[in-house]
């Protein structure tokens, strides 16, 4: 009797891990309301997303948004620190009753939680020096342009670069992310996330010259949180639009928010 008892133990914690539950914790709006404290599941590890501070508290754009959107519900928030393979498990088990933690909408993941309208995005794009003259595609030609191997971005640039553009290769972001500011390429394709990282210590030396791909992200929801996802939708719907967003992305993105988050449904 201890052996299954324990084998069961096992394999339920085992399915816990890998998000395997058969059933979900729906949130309780009113729930969260007479409690006072909206439970957030956020990633620290995701800069400028999410963060730890310098007194190891979570902040970062996903931070400021789980903050206002508990604010919108009169209630306290409280970030629960997650990672990107338990965060989904997380939720569906109710240690979380939401989650702000950057976690793109895909089909595949739309089958396990309810996702909101999108409220942030990751965008792919080629960035330059300022004084590169290039708003497109076409205008790579003869331009250098350097990318992470076997990236998205990789695969971006090559789908779309004139025969004549010179795409260099190199290992990783911060190789390539190198080869820009030391001037050995023009340009360089690479995501919004990583471009925030480096623009603040570049002196405003490269902008945005076009986006290559896009993805949206969510504040997700378990199954069935109706009355909690219709107050969430309301409050992004309400911050896309009155500047809230856009200056908490201009402050962790360097930009507002994009307009393919603005515009998405």
């Amino acid at each position: 009797m201890k052996t299954t008892r324990r084998l069961f133990t096992a394999l339920s914690a085992a399915a816990l891990a890998f998000g395997m539950t058969t059933t979900a914790n729906a949130a309780d709006l009113e729930a969260i309301k007479n409690s006072g404290t909206l439970r957030v599941g956020m990633m620290v590890d995701f800069p400028p997303f999410g963060i730890l501070d310098a007194s190891g508290q979570p902040g970062g754009y996903d931070a400021d948004v789980a903050k206002a959107l508990a604010d919108y519900l009169d209630v306290t928030v409280q970030i629960v620190p997650v990672t990107g393979p338990n965060r989904i498990p997380y939720l569906l088990s109710g240690q979380v009753d939401v989650l702000v933690a950057s976690l793109g909408i895909t089909a595949e993941r739309a089958e396990r939680v309810d996702f909101s309208t999108p409220y942030a995005g990751i965008a792919i794009g080629v960035y330059g020096a300022t004084d590169v003259a290039v708003t497109e595609a076409a205008d790579l030609s003869g331009v250098t342009i350097a990318v992470a191997r076997a990236s998205t971005q990789d695969t971006g640039v090559t789908a779309v670069a004139p025969a004549d553009a010179q795409i260099r290769r190199f290992d990783d972001d911060a190789s390539a992310v190198q080869a820009l500011m030391s001037r050995q390429v023009q340009t360089i394709g690479l995501s919004n996330v990583v471009f925030s990282q480096i623009s603040g210590v570049a002196g405003g030396r490269f902008d945005k010259k076009f986006d290559l791909s896009s993805q949206l992200q969510g504040i997700a929801v378990s199954p069935d949180s109706d009355a909690l996802l219709a107050e969430i939708n309301s409050f992004v719907t309400q911050s896309r639009t009155d500047g809230t967003f856009d200056a908490l992305y201009q402050t962790w993105l360097g930009e507002p928010l994009p307009d393919f988050v603005k515009n998405a449904e």
